[in-house]
């Protein structure tokens, strides 16, 4: 029997964690030091997000605040743009990148962009996948049943396309938040690096999270391997 948690795949883990770590350090120091910096223009994110959604003819999309902290995010069933607390009255270059990334998003959506149809068609498989793989797996290998850990294997596969796919789309909707900003002037030449960095560094997260999600089914395959050798 190998355990679950502490056998030596584990090891295959620790470099994902590590950059994991690193990405949510980078992001919150990115955050932290551009949401220090006012922009000239003075606009808050909130009014960054409705001048930027009404120049796509998105007047329909509500901009709404929510709890938290970086809990920003654009609903495409709710066709609706919410900015969290800490960013959606704040004038700061970190708070209008912020903004202009899930307008980024409302704008994928009204151009079908197909990436994020893709990522939103799958989002089901990841939520139960991600509720469901673990538990399937584990049960399988207690019970030495090379079927059951197939099928949570197979489960898992789901996350881990969830993640590939959400790379493109986060990329792109930085890259346009980018380009918005620029071309409205919202921000200056030399305020747009700031937003920059505290896109680039946010992106970095969901690369991490894609190497995790990596890592843990190239765990779960060799594992299964293991025990499949030694039921041989």
């Amino acid at each position: 029997m190998f355990p679950f948690f502490f056998d030596s795949t584990f090891l295959l883990l620790l470099p994902a964690l590590f950059l994991a770590i690193w990405a949510q350090m980078k992001v919150k120091g990115a955050f932290h030091r551009y949401s220090q910096v006012a922009s000239r223009r003075n606009l808050t994110a909130g009014q960054v997000a409705r001048i930027l959604l009404d120049r796509f003819g998105l007047s329909g999309v509500p901009v709404g605040m929510v709890p938290g902290e970086l809990t920003d995010h654009y609903d495409p069933r709710a066709k609706s743009l919410s900015l969290s607390q800490s960013v959606y009255n704040s004038t700061s270059i970190a708070a209008i990148g912020v903004a202009a990334h899930e307008v980024g998003h409302a704008v994928q959506d009204l151009k079908a962009y197909a990436p994020l149809r893709l990522r939103n068609a799958i989002v089901p498989v990841a939520n139960i996948g991600s509720g469901l793989a673990f538990p399937l797996f584990f049960i399988g290998l207690i019970m030495r049943a090379p079927a059951l850990m197939n099928v949570g294997i197979l489960v898992f596969l789901g996350v881990v396309v969830f993640h590939l796919v959400t790379l493109p789309v986060e990329f792109d909707a930085s890259s346009k938040a980018l380009r918005l900003l620029s071309e409205t002037q919202i921000l200056a030449p030399d305020e747009i690096g700031g937003a920059r960095a505290v896109l680039n560094a946010a992106a970095l997260t969901y690369v991490a999270a894609t190497v995790m999600a990596a890592a843990q089914l190239l765990r779960l395959v060799l594992l299964r391997g293991m025990v499949g050798g030694r039921d041989d």
